[in-house]
């Protein structure tokens, strides 16, 4: 049986998701829901500085932290490609 991992939004990546579009929205929640099934999708990318992911939602970026001796995720910054990683 897998388990799933607990996940965690910082206040700061919080208060980005705000400012997606409601176009944009609801894909990138589903997004987040999902890693807690599976928190390193084929699709995810290792950032090499970090030990956080990158996973894609169109022009969106969602950077995460795994905690795998815990089960939890936290979500540390949601933003546009163009600014996510400044």
């Amino acid at each position: 049986m897998t388990s799933f991992y607990n996940i965690q939004i910082k206040k700061s990546a919080e208060k980005e998701l705000r400012k997606v579009p409601r176009s944009d929205l609801s894909r990138i929640v589903l997004k987040i829901q999902l890693l807690a099934k599976n928190p390193r999708p084929n699709k995810s990318k290792k950032l090499s500085e970090q030990e956080n992911y990158r996973i894609r939602q169109g022009d969106w970026r969602i950077i995460y932290s795994v905690d795998d001796e815990n089960k939890e995720i936290e979500i540390i910054k949601i933003g546009h490609h163009r600014e996510v990683y400044r």
